[in-house]
C-alpha cells in the first residue's frame, strides 16, 4: 500500500534519500563498497526473478550514489563509488578499465568483483546473462558521471580519476572513425564479446556530459563528436529526437521515439539550442498518459523513471505547474520499503531489445520496486541534475 503523498516536493525528496540511505546501510552495514540490488520483489512476490535476484546494475548504481551526494548522504554515495572504482580495477577477464553493465549486489569483498548469476537447477549449471556481462557505452558515462559528482562532493581525486579512465575506454572501444559520436559498447559473454555497432542518441547524450565536464583536449574532442552526432538526431520538423542509427550506421526516423531521448539533451547539454525545447512537446504529445509518461508511444502504462526524469526536465526550464503534478504522482507509487515502484502497471513495454540475441522485443517494466525510479525521483524533488552535478533553476 502507497504511502500518503507528502505536500511538498523537498519532503519527498527527504524521504527518499532516507530510503536510499537505509539500502545501502542494510547492503553494507560496516560501511563497505556495496552495490544495491536493483529490484525488490513486487506485491506479489516473495522474491524477485532468479535472473534478476542478484543483480546491480551500474546505470541505477551510478543514479543512486549522484542522488544521495545531492542528499548529502557522501558517506553512503562513497560506499558506491568506491565499489565502482574497485570493479574498474578488478575485473575477471578484462584489464582495459571497462564497466560491467551490472555486478552482483552486495558487500564488495572479493577480486575480481563479482558478476551476478543464478544456479540453473534444471541444467545442473551457473547461468550468467549475456547484457549483464557486457558494456553499454551510455552505462560507462553515466558511471563516469557519478564518480564526477562524487568528486566534486567530496573533493577525493581518485573519483575524478576514475571517470578520466572510463572517457578512455569510451573513445578506444566505441568511437567511429568515420562519421561523429560512439557506437552502442558490447555484447556478450567473456571473452568473447561482441562490438555493438549502432549509435544511440541517448548514450551520446552522456558523453557530451561526461567530456564537458572532465574538460581536457581529448575530453572535449569526444563531448564536440557526440555533440556532432546530437545535432544530426534531431528533425527540425517534428521537433523530436531520432533514437539514433541502426548497426549499418543509417540513421532512424522518428516513427518510433523514446522517452529518455526527448527529455535529457535538456538536462545533459550546457548550452541546449532554443528548437530542442520543443522535444518536450513531443514528448508529451507521443507519450503522455493520465498522470505522467510511457516509455513509448503504445501508452501501455506510466513508466514512473521517466515520468521522474520529466519533472526535474520541467523544473530545469522553470514550469514547474507541468512538475508539480508528476511529483505528485511519484509521490503515490512508493513501496512500504519506500522505494518507488519501476511502473504504475502489472507489466510495462518499451518497444526495445535486450540484446542482439533477441529475436522479438523483451525489455519490459514490472511493478516492482526499483532504485533507478527511486534516485531520479530523488533528483526530481531535490532539483539536483545528475549530468552537470548541480541544481536546476
Amino acid at each position: 500500500m502507497a504511502l500518503s503523498a507528502p505536500v511538498r516536493a523537498d519532503d519527498l525528496g527527504r524521504e527518499l534519500c532516507r530510503a536510499l540511505s537505509g539500502a545501502v546501510e542494510r547492503t553494507a552495514l560496516d560501511g563497505e563498497p556495496a552495490f544495491l540490488a536493483s529490484y525488490e520483489p513486487g506485491p506479489d512476490e516473495r522474491e524477485v526473478p532468479l535472473p534478476l535476484r542478484t543483480t546491480a546494475f551500474s546505470y541505477d548504481n551510478a543514479l543512486a550514489a549522484s542522488a544521495l551526494s545531492a542528499c548529502g548522504d557522501l558517506r553512503h554515495a562513497r560506499q558506491i563509488g568506491e565499489a565502482f572504482l574497485v570493479a574498474i580495477e578488478s575485473d575477471r577477464t578484462f584489464e582495459d578499465g571497462r564497466i560491467r553493465n551490472a555486478y552482483r549486489a552486495g558487500p564488495v569483498r572479493e577480486r575480481p568483483v563479482l558478476l551476478p548469476g543464478w544456479w540453473d537447477a534444471a541444467n545442473k549449471r551457473w547461468s550468467e546473462d549475456r547484457y549483464q556481462d557486457g558494456t553499454a557505452t551510455g552505462n560507462v558515462a553515466w558511471v563516469g558521471l557519478a564518480l564526477l559528482n562524487l568528486r566534486d562532493a567530496t573533493q577525493d581525486p581518485r573519483f575524478g580519476e576514475g571517470a578520466t579512465r572510463l572517457a578512455a575506454w569510451i573513445r578506444a572501444r566505441t568511437a567511429r572513425h568515420d562519421a561523429p559520436g560512439f557506437t552502442g559498447g558490447l555484447d556478450g559473454y567473456d571473452p568473447d564479446q561482441s562490438p555493438l555497432n549502432w549509435v544511440s542518441t541517448e548514450h551520446n547524450l552522456d558523453i557530451v556530459a561526461l567530456g564537458t565536464r572532465l574538460g581536457q583536449p581529448d575530453d572535449r574532442a569526444m563531448a564536440a563528436s557526440a555533440r556532432t552526432f546530437l545535432d544530426a538526431a534531431f528533425d527540425g520538423r517534428a521537433g523530436c529526437f531520432r533514437m539514433g542509427t541502426d548497426a549499418e550506421g543509417r540513421m532512424r526516423g522518428v516513427e518510433s521515439v523514446a522517452l529518455d531521448t526527448q527529455l535529457w539533451p535538456l538536462l545533459a547539454v550546457t548550452d541546449p539550442p532554443e528548437a530542442w525545447r520543443r522535444a518536450l512537446a513531443c514528448a508529451t504529445s507521443r507519450l503522455g498518459v493520465p498522470g505522467g509518461f510511457d516509455f513509448n508511444e503504445d501508452r501501455d502504462g506510466l513508466w514512473v523513471e521517466g515520468t521522474a526524469q520529466a519533472a526535474l526536465t520541467y523544473r530545469s526550464v522553470g514550469d514547474e505547474s507541468a512538475a508539480d503534478p508528476l511529483l505528485k504522482t511519484l509521490a503515490g507509487q512508493r513501496a512500504p520499503s519506500g522505494w518507488l515502484y519501476a511502473s504504475r502497471e502489472a507489466r510495462l513495454t518499451t518497444g526495445l531489445r535486450i540484446g542482439p540475441a533477441s529475436t522479438e522485443d523483451d525489455f519490459f517494466y514490472f511493478r516492482r520496486p526499483h532504485l533507478g525510479a527511486t534516485a531520479w525521483a530523488a533528483l526530481a524533488a531535490l532539483r539536483h541534475n545528475p549530468f552537470t552535478g548541480g541544481r536546476v533553476r
